[in-house]
């Protein structure tokens, strides 16, 4: 990993680097994916069977779209009954802790006769999108699909790439049955996310669509926001430590690699206050490569965005944590906590050295999807207010407009709205 002694203009230079990976960049792929949507909203079900055809090698048909519950229960037998077990673990904390973030309506009354409130409404249908082949990740159908159970969402539609022969990861079908998935439907690339956001003949149209995908699924759902809505458009995978001399350089070592392992453009950064750390977990990263499996991939994260970052103390640490806004952050110092008082600006935030990221992946309980390219600054973890939406609810009676409705005719006539004032001034002829 290069090694970068911290300055304002290494800071500015490393966050431009990183910005470089995000969906946004890569504008080359637009014009395909505009055509993709087009096609899907005027053709529906014949575009979307061709395109599976053309980048799956599957023939869909209108009989074979939706996986069926034998399926399901298929899938089942495939997988080893404690990963089973596992999976229903994970499924029961990451429910119980967005359980706690559930919000009541509320209303408030006042003795002039008028009355206040928001009324709080899950959306109807979801869309949850699941990558296929070597990028099933189970997982990340506990955690798009829960939440939005917790919500009260009614229908959560998902769909998936098929393989050549239609057959769907089972690790995914087992995890979108326990999650509570109500259809599950083969279709992947920017036209499932084209068939959700405007509907065909087989697919329902969805309110918002979640979940990851590749650079075709992220532009895709950047295209449709606005016909629905989308939880973020997701870049690379990125990790930040920051440790003190306290820290065990193998841990802090093991960490940065969990990352990086995810694709070349995955990014792993350590800012610590300890030269000795970082040369320590230098060596400690080059043992590790001699045996993990995914070697070549670390490598090539690790060479174009992988840093350790080393500041002249705790606060310019800190700082630095704030200004790139990591998807993940590991804090390994003498006090964690207290060091977190001051970070402002993370997606997760992973407190001493038992606390590993993989934790908040799998296991844990708080969601895993969230906020990279430095949107930490303003995006929060996928959560249960993702999945609802508010209405203002207003009722005033005659006696608590008439003390009001001259003020507010006068608002409406001096930004020039006349019909406004009349529509309040008409009660009181």
């Amino acid at each position: 990993m290069k090694t970068v002694k911290l300055t304002p203009e290494s800071i500015q230079e490393i966050t431009s680097t990183l910005l470089k990976r995000s969906p946004s960049q890569y504008t080359q792929y637009e014009d395909t994916v505009n055509e993709i949507l087009k096609n899907i909203r005027e053709n529906s079900d014949k575009a979307l069977f061709e395109y599976t055809e053309k980048f799956d090698g599957y023939t869909m048909t209108p009989e074979n779209i939706k996986v069926t519950r034998q399926e399901i229960e298929e899938a089942y037998t495939k997988l080893d009954s404690e990963y089973i077990d596992v999976i229903r673990k994970a499924a029961s904390n990451i429910r119980a802790f967005h359980e706690k973030q559930l919000r009541n309506s509320w209303f408030d009354t006042k003795p002039d006769g008028s009355l206040l409130g928001m009324k709080i409404t899950a959306i109807e249908k979801l869309g949850v999108y699941v990558p296929g082949g070597k990028a099933a990740y189970p997982s990340s159908v506990l955690m798009n699909i829960i939440p939005a159970k917790v919500a009260g969402v009614d229908r959560i539609i998902m769909c998936t790439p098929p393989g050549k022969t239609g057959v769907i990861d089972p690790g995914t079908l087992v995890a979108a049955d326990i999650a509570g998935a109500d259809e599950i439907y083969r279709a992947g690339g920017a036209q499932a996310i084209g068939a959700m956001a405007f509907g065909t003949e087989s697919i329902p149209k969805v309110d918002k669509i979640t979940g990851p995908g590749n650079i075709f699924v992220a532009l895709a759902k950047k295209a449709v926001y606005g016909f629905v809505s989308i939880d973020s458009i997701a870049g690379p995978s990125e990790v930040m430590v920051l440790a003190d001399e306290t820290a065990n350089p193998r841990y802090v070592a093991a960490d940065l690699l969990s990352q990086a392992e995810h694709d070349e453009l995955a990014s792993a950064i350590l800012v610590t206050t300890d030269e000795k750390l970082a040369e320590a977990v230098n060596n400690e990263i080059e043992g590790f490569l001699k045996t993990l499996s995914r070697a070549d991939i670390i490598r090539k994260s690790l060479d174009n965005y992988g840093y350790i970052l080393i500041a002249s103390d705790i606060n310019e640490a800190i700082d630095t944590v704030n200004s790139i806004a990591s998807e993940h952050l590991e804090i390994l110092t003498a006090d964690p906590f207290e060091t977190m008082s001051k970070v402002r600006n993370a997606g997760a935030i992973f407190l001493g050295e038992y606390s590993s990221e993989p934790l908040g992946d799998y296991f844990a309980g708080p969601n895993h999807i969230l906020p990279t390219n430095g949107t930490a600054r303003f995006f929060s973890p996928v959560n249960v207010d993702d999945f609802i939406k508010k209405s203002s609810v207003i009722y005033y009676s005659k006696e608590a407009l008439e003390r009001d409705h001259k003020a507010i005719e006068l608002f409406a006539k001096n930004e020039g709205l006349t019909a406004h004032a009349n529509s309040i001034a008409v009660r009181f002829e």
